[in-house]
């Protein structure tokens, strides 16, 4: 009985942690489908590049013939390790966050008043792009992650454990989805985003910037896509230019388990698949985690459409 409820304990953890991550990558799918009814399929390729520009951009801070002391300072002291992942963390959201708005620019606005189809299509022909742009950069094979962070197991009950590796994405992600629920509900361009997923030609006819605000949709939710891409090559150790494919699809149906449009959902919806799919990997086999995880998403089309939390925007015809 106690091995048993250690390895629910063990799993719900490793869920947890899985569904921070998966969170992340829901939000970028539910603000935009929030302001343009659109679901962005190229935001899993955001996830990839992330991944890639942290792996970089860490390997370039820890590399002494670049940096020179700042290396043995950013390695060997808490201080330093803070602000590493710091700098690691906001070029790659600035980077990948520009990319996002520069898709927006050119892949997305144009269609913006083409049968919904037209950006749908667009969408996938930006991912394959993406994909295949990093294939040809990188190759087929897959880079290792250094592992800079010091990681230590905690026993909690039994035989579970918690690293201090998943206590760090743990509060990173809750730390980032709070000020993201912050920002929407009490700053001023929150509340131009609130009243674009409402009703767009109002918004506009009130004065506000509709392309200022669906651009800086655009680079919010790849900037949390990268932290997630950079997480997710963290927790696995290696970083692959298909890496984004996957995971993209499950913070997709943990968008739509949780309501996609509604920002509270998609961070409900992207911590109980994570808690599902982990318990199926405990308790099943790791081979069922996807098998499960769409399961839930064909159920949750059938039986409640609108997501657990339900929509937040006004539906256009």
């Amino acid at each position: 009985m106690q091995a048993q409820l250690a390895t629910i304990v063990q799993q719900l953890i490793n869920g947890i942690t899985l569904g921070s991550m998966y969170a992340l990558v829901a939000l970028g799918y539910t603000l935009v489908y929030g302001i343009l009814l659109m679901i962005n399929f190229a935001h899993s390729e955001m996830f990839m590049v992330g991944a890639y520009v942290g792996l970089f951009t860490l390997t370039g801070l820890t590399n002494p013939h670049l940096v020179g002391g700042l290396a043995a300072f950013f390695k060997g002291s808490g201080f330093g390790l803070v602000i590493l992942f710091a700098l690691v963390f906001v070029v790659a959201m600035i980077a990948v966050g520009c990319l996002g708005m520069l898709v927006e620019r050119f892949a997305y606005r144009p269609l913006r008043n083409a049968p919904r189809l037209a950006p749908l299509i667009s969408a996938i022909g930006v991912s394959i792009f993406l994909q295949n742009a990093v294939l040809l950069w990188v190759n087929t094979m897959a880079l290792p992650f250094p592992q800079v962070f010091p990681v230590k197991e905690i026993t909690i009950y039994g035989s579970a454990q918690v690293s201090t590796l998943q206590i760090f994405i743990l509060v990173t992600v809750i730390i980032l989805l709070t000020a993201l629920d912050t920002f929407v509900a009490r700053t001023r361009m929150g509340k131009a985003m609130r009243a674009t997923s409402q009703d767009r030609e109002a918004a506009g006819l009130m004065g506000i910037d509709i392309n200022r605000v669906i651009t800086f949709t655009f680079f919010i939710g790849p900037a949390l896509g990268a932290v997630a891409g950079i997480f997710n090559g963290m927790y696995y150790g290696v970083v692959l230019w298909n890496m984004g494919f996957i995971p993209g699809i499950k913070s997709f149906t943990a968008a739509v388990l949780g309501g996609i449009g509604n920002l509270r959902g998609a961070i409900l919806g992207g911590f109980l698949l994570g808690i599902v799919e982990s318990l199926a990997s405990g308790f099943l086999s790791t081979g069922y985690k996807d098998v499960v995880a769409f399961i839930v998403l064909i159920l949750v089309l059938i039986f409640r459409p609108g997501g657990l939390l339900g929509e937040s925007v006004v539906e256009k015809v």
